[in-house]
């Protein structure tokens, strides 16, 4: 049986473009999801929390992500009472092009 080891990033496994960018809006989305769960928040709280419609809730909720930016998805965060911080480093030598890595806070008393 023949099979492929993921990299944890299946934007890059398909060989996609903007491979890093895709994944770490996907995970951020999935982060809004969980507080938006957490939080009880009814639709109505939700859209006017975010500053955001019905039909761009759903978007975000269904993963079509291709209309928001990472800086929109970071206020949305921000408006559900998260900070982000932003470390830039380096990439390796061996790596000509940087990475977006989304991290979850190591506790949930973070959130």
């Amino acid at each position: 049986m023949k099979y492929t080891v993921s990299s944890g990033n299946i934007f890059q496994d398909l060989e996609l473009p903007n491979a890093s960018d895709r994944f770490a809006k996907v995970k951020l989305a999935s982060m809004i999801y969980d507080l938006i769960e957490a939080k009880n928040l009814t639709l109505i709280e939700t859209t006017q929390v975010l500053g955001i419609n019905e039909d761009k809730l759903a978007a975000l909720k269904n993963g079509r992500l291709q209309s928001f930016s990472l800086e929109q998805l970071f206020s949305f965060l921000v408006a559900l009472g998260q900070n982000i911080e932003i470390i830039v480093t380096p990439s390796s030598e061996l790596s000509h092009n940087g990475t977006i890595t989304v991290m979850e806070p190591t506790s949930s008393s973070s959130r």
